[in-house]
């Protein structure tokens, strides 16, 4: 009887431990993710009330010089919490809507902190130094934790549903200077290899060596459309998030459609 008490008690410890460690794990990660969430919600894209009774505005011509797009994220006000924030994403009616950060010293920096540095999950929308923060780039890969909850790319295997890939076709990037529009284009189950490194996209043959994987890579885990042409001459994101497994990536490809 004795050792069963003991057992009991060694037990019991043992759970009560897992509990409270649980209970801060969770509490934590809330606090991590409501960054985000006020983030989003500060950020938000406001639409313009329509008056009703008045006359249409005459829409005068626009001068000479280009103007630069009306941006509806606050990025003088982010960067005062972060400098290092550079651009927003944004999937219209999905849980993507999120400041991206880059930091050229540690390109990993951004994988276990927050944009206010929180160290831990659920880290930050990321892209590497080999990218330009510009998005010229033939291929800019955005980095993004799959999480459980869903947030951040934790919906993004959804895209394998060729109806959601369809309800959810674009990808909108904002900049302090420009809006990118991009198009899906497919959702990919790939292998784990560092794909800047891994293909020169400056060389044209690279480059479709780069498109045609995405194809040949194609099972029950992918859908790639084949009503959307992609070639060398365009632009295109790739969003890159865990697997469940560490010798896969799963992808979502987006080809740019419209520059602001």
């Amino acid at each position: 009887m004795k050792r069963s008490n003991k057992l009991f008690w060694v037990f019991f410890v043992i759970f009560l431990g897992a509990v409270i460690f649980g209970a801060y794990y969770y509490i934590s990660q809330q606090k991590k993710e409501a960054v985000y969430e006020k983030m989003a919600e500060q950020n938000q894209v406001k639409e313009e009330p329509e008056q009703e009774g008045e006359p249409p505005k005459v829409e005068t011509p626009p001068p000479a010089e280009e103007e630069k797009p009306e941006i509806p994220i606050d990025f003088a006000g982010l960067q005062s919490t972060n400098p290092e924030i550079y651009a927003w994403i944004r999937i219209p009616d999905t849980e993507v809507d999120y400041p991206m950060v880059q930091r050229p010293e540690d390109d990993t920096y951004y994988l276990s902190h927050t944009v206010e540095g929180a160290e831990g999950l659920p880290g930050s929308i990321f892209t590497e130094s080999l990218n330009k923060r510009d998005f010229t780039d033939p291929n800019t890969v955005i980095y993004g934790h799959d999480m459980r909850d869903g947030t951040m790319f934790g919906h993004l295997k959804k895209y394998m549903d060729s109806s959601y890939m369809e309800e959810h076709p674009l990808i909108y990037i904002y900049t302090p200077e420009h809006i990118y529009t991009y198009q899906v284009f497919a959702a990919v189950t790939y292998d784990n290899r560092h794909i800047l490194r891994s293909f020169d996209f400056a060389q044209e043959t690279q480059y479709q060596e780069f498109l045609d994987s995405l194809r040949d890579a194609r099972s029950m885990a992918s859908y790639v459309r084949d009503d959307i042409s992609v070639s060398t001459e365009n632009r295109i994101l790739t969003l890159s998030t865990c697997n469940g497994n560490e010798q896969q990536r799963f992808l979502v490809e987006a080809v740019l459609t419209d520059e602001q």
